[in-house]
């Protein structure tokens, strides 16, 4: 019974702080499909590039762990909208297909200019000394690191829902995914909106990418490696959705934590199970919008 309720716990937590980590890269690229109804398959290259950036500020310029991460997620906003003015804002409002040919053009690109920049090898991240070791919480061992992972996810995702349920931009941007012609009609900008959401999008991203380089291991093909999860916790939560993709994240991370020690055998094939009974059952996702 003691080694079941260990189990549990270390698969709960684990889990835990993988979804933290899928959610603030996640959520982003919820809000600016569900906003902007663009296919933006590219978005995992913003958290590559958070990840990247924190890991190489602090090897090679020898940054402290927190001006490190702010750094890279001032480096990956600036870089995400200097895209979005160049890039992405040509095929608002387009064919679907001519949005994913280029975000998956994106993603190619990314991965060459990485391999080219860092090489073929991947990056990790060695943690402040500060948060490394364990920490004893009820009688039990629990990787600091990780721990801290967890609290600054809940924190942020405290955050992210007051900021979008409590404050006028919240509120445009909610009215603006359930209703966009309805939004422009009352006045709202939704062009400086959509600039807005996809920079914070992107930056959220870097966050995540740059907080989870720990067990997310940053690479040259980290925006195609990880894609399929960033798709399936958007697709399970649903499109414009805050809560959505937090309670997908849940999902994804413990079930892939559990699956992964307890049937390692079988990959990832639960994950993909998991996730078709669901959109079989809410196509939509959970708590994406009623047709």
């Amino acid at each position: 019974m003691s080694d079941f309720f260990s189990i549990t716990t270390s698969i709960l937590f684990h889990g835990l702080a993988m979804a933290m980590v899928l959610y603030l890269i996640s959520v982003g690229l919820s809000v600016t499909m569900g906003l902007m109804g663009f296919v933006n398959l590219a978005h995992g290259a913003f958290a590559m590039a958070g990840g990247y950036t924190l890991v190489i500020l602090m090897k090679q310029q020898n940054l402290p762990f927190g001006v490190a991460l702010l750094a890279a997620i001032v480096i990956c906003v600036v870089l995400s909208l200097i895209l979005e003015r160049l890039l992405y804002r040509r095929l608002y409002g387009g064919d679907e297909l001519d949005q994913v040919l280029m975000t998956m053009g994106l993603i190619f690109a990314s991965v060459g200019a990485a391999t080219f920049l860092f090489g073929p090898v991947s990056q990790s991240l060695e943690p402040p000394a500060m948060l490394r070791g364990q920490i004893n919480v009820l009688g039990r061992e629990f990787p600091t690191y990780r721990s801290f992972l967890i609290l600054c996810g809940a924190l942020l995702v405290t955050a992210l829902w007051l900021g979008l349920e409590r404050t006028r931009f919240g509120a445009q941007i909610r009215a603006s995914v359930d209703n966009l012609r309805m939004a422009q009609t009352l006045g709202i900008n939704t062009s400086q909106l959509f600039t807005v959401a996809f920079a914070l999008g992107s930056g959220l991203a870097a966050l995540g990418g740059g907080l989870g380089a720990d067990f997310l291991n940053v690479g040259p093909n980290y925006a195609l490696e990880y894609l399929v999860y960033f798709l399936i916790v958007v697709a399970v939560g649903g499109l414009g959705s805050i809560r959505g993709p937090f309670v997908a994240a849940l999902i994804v991370g413990v079930s892939d934590t559990a699956f992964k020690y307890l049937a390692p055998q079988y990959g990832a094939f639960f994950i993909y199970a998991i996730t078709m009974a669901i959109l079989l059952w809410r196509p939509r996702g959970l708590f994406g919008q009623s047709a």
